[in-house]
């Protein structure tokens, strides 16, 4: 089942550089395009009234883990992966650089349809930071992370518990999905998105730690983290 996840994560985890190739953009193009997504999508969650509760959680956060557009289909089984940026505060309170990961998820139940859904993690403590940068695997099981989800139409009882580590925020932006919440989600480096972004050696904990790696191109996203203080 693990294997089979992580091999879902790297198939829908390209869905969204592979519409860009597809648009004869260069690798580092679509880099720049996933990062101005997760700007509109930061924009957009924070508009949304069935999300209201999102913007507060944003002062607070470590770190966010945006991925703009996910796809999830099934019929019995199900899976859904999207490609993303993971971006911290650095120790003055302003945010840093983004690093590229792809999350995806595969399960199992009574489920069926397809869905375009918009989802941001808000990492709340350094530990569960550290952990995401340094491993890759399930969320729970291989990374040491707990987390709690709240999405449109969905109770938000979930976010009042204190001891996650991670709050997922998501919203369907197109279709209609019915069934099972996601299980087992993963979490892969991108290795090729990085370095299309910032040039060779730029590691997760390069760019995110270590502030080692700028991009001028990532500073919409800043821009638009920064307004929440």
């Amino acid at each position: 089942m693990r294997k089979l996840a992580l091999w879902l994560v790297l198939a829908f985890g390209v869905v969204p550089l592979s519409a860009c190739q597809e648009m004869r953009e260069t690798p580092a193009q679509g880099t720049v395009r996933l990062v101005d997504w997760s700007a509109d999508t930061i924009e957009n969650f924070v508009r949304l009234p069935q999300l209201k509760e999102f913007a507060g959680y944003i002062p607070s956060a470590r770190g966010l883990l945006i991925v703009a557009s996910s796809i999830k289909a099934g019929f019995l089984f199900g899976a859904e992966g999207g490609s993303g940026v993971l971006i911290a505060k650095r120790p003055d309170g302003s945010w840093g650089y983004p690093a590229f990961y792809t999350l995806g998820a595969a399960s199992f139940g009574l489920q069926a349809g397809v869905q375009d859904v918009e989802t941001v993690l808000v990492i709340r403590n350094d530990g569960a930071l550290k952990s995401m940068l340094r491993h890759q695997g399930k969320l729970g099981a291989d990374i040491g992370v707990t987390g709690g989800f709240y999405g449109a139409g969905m109770e938000a009882s979930t976010t009042t518990n204190l001891r996650v580590d991670v709050l997922a925020f998501t919203n369907a932006k197109v279709g209609a999905f019915a069934g099972a919440s996601l299980e087992g989600a993963a979490l892969v480096r991108r290795r090729d998105l990085n370095e299309a972004f910032y040039g060779a050696g730029a590691t997760p904990e390069a760019i995110v730690l270590e502030g080692r790696f700028r991009n001028p191109k990532a500073d919409k996203l800043r821009s638009v983290l920064d307004r929440f203080r």
